[in-house]
C-alpha cells in the first residue's frame, strides 16, 4: 500500500552517492501464468481485495539507510485515497530533512540541496499514479497492458516477470514469487528534475500490520547506490487530512 510511493526516498537520496549501475541479471522464458492472474494472486496472499479498500488512510514508520555510507535516519509515510494523496519525511544525517509529496493536485519536494520545488509534465503525472493509495490491486484502468514475459531469479527468488505499461507511457517490471505469489520487487523508471532514473526494489520481510501483509524491509538499487528501507510500525485510518497540506515554502510557489 505504501512501498508504491516509497520507492520516491531512493530518487532523493541516491544523487547524494552516485556511482556507476550494475548489470541486470539474465532470465529464462517458458509458458506462463496470465499477468493479471499473478497481480490477483499477490492481492490474495497480502489479505485479499476487500481488506485492501477498506482501508482509506494509513500512516508507516521506519528507518533509511545507506549501508555503504554507514548513513542511517528516520523515515515517515503518510498516504490517503479519495483523492489519492501522500507525503514522505527522512532526515539524511550531514543533509538534513528531506520532504516529498502530493496533494492530490501538486506534486512537490523540498530537499536542503536544491530548495522548495513543484514537479511538473511527466514528474506530476508520474507522481500522481505513483501515489495510487490502492496501488497493490494494479488497477487495470492505469495500465494499458500487463504481460508475463518468463520465470527467472530475482534477489535469489524465483519468480514471474512481468511487464506492465501505465497510462502515462511508463514501462514498469514487477516480479513475483513462484512459490508465495507475493510481489519480490520491481523495476521501474522515473523521470526526476536530474533526468530519468531506473531503480531496481526488491520486497522482503513480509509481515503483518493490522489485517495486511506488507514488506517490511525494501532495498533499492538507483545510480549503483543501495538503500534500505526498514518498515517499524504501519497504522491504518488514524491519519490527520492537515498532514497533507502544502508546506508554506511550496505555497509561495504556486501562482
Amino acid at each position: 500500500m505504501f512501498l508504491r510511493y516509497v520507492a520516491i526516498a531512493a530518487l532523493l537520496v541516491a544523487p547524494l552517492y552516485a556511482q556507476a549501475p550494475a548489470p541486470p541479471a539474465a532470465a529464462t522464458a517458458e509458458k506462463l501464468p496470465d499477468a493479471r492472474e499473478l497481480i490477483n494472486r499477490h492481492v490474495k496472499a497480502v489479505g485479499g481485495r476487500e481488506a485492501v479498500l477498506s482501508k482509506k488512510s494509513m500512516h508507516a514508520v521506519g528507518t533509511l539507510a545507506v549501508p555503504a555510507s554507514g548513513i542511517t535516519g528516520p523515515l515517515e509515510i503518510w498516504g490517503a485515497a479519495n483523492p489519492d494523496r501522500v507525503v514522505l519525511k527522512m532526515s539524511v544525517p550531514g543533509v538534513g530533512e528531506i520532504m516529498d509529496g502530493f496533494d492530490g493536485t501538486h506534486a512537490w519536494s523540498v530537499n536542503p540541496m536544491t530548495g522548495p520545488m513543484l514537479k511538473g509534465d511527466k514528474e506530476l503525472v508520474q507522481t500522481k499514479l505513483d501515489a495510487d493509495f490502492y496501488s497493490d490491486l494494479r488497477d487495470p484502468a492505469k495500465y494499458t497492458s500487463a504481460t508475463t514475459l518468463e520465470k527467472t531469479m530475482f534477489d535469489d527468488r524465483e519468480c514471474y516477470k512481468v511487464a506492465l505499461k501505465r497510462i502515462d507511457g511508463t514501462a514498469d517490471v514487477e516480479f513475483y514469487e513462484v512459490k508465495s505469489g507475493l510481489r519480490a520487487g520491481q523495476i521501474t523508471t522515473r523521470d526526476t528534475s536530474m533526468g530519468a532514473m531506473s531503480m531496481t526494489t526488491a520486497h522482503r520481510g513480509y509481515k503483518k500490520f493490522g489485517d495486511l501483509l506488507q514488506a517490511s524491509v525494501v532495498s533499492q538499487k538507483v545510480m549503483g547506490i543501495e538503500q534500505v528501507i526498514t518498515i517499524s510500525q504501519v497504522e491504518f485510518d488514524k491519519v490527520d487530512p492537515a498532514v497533507f497540506e502544502l508546506p508554506a515554502a511550496i505555497k509561495a510557489l504556486i501562482k
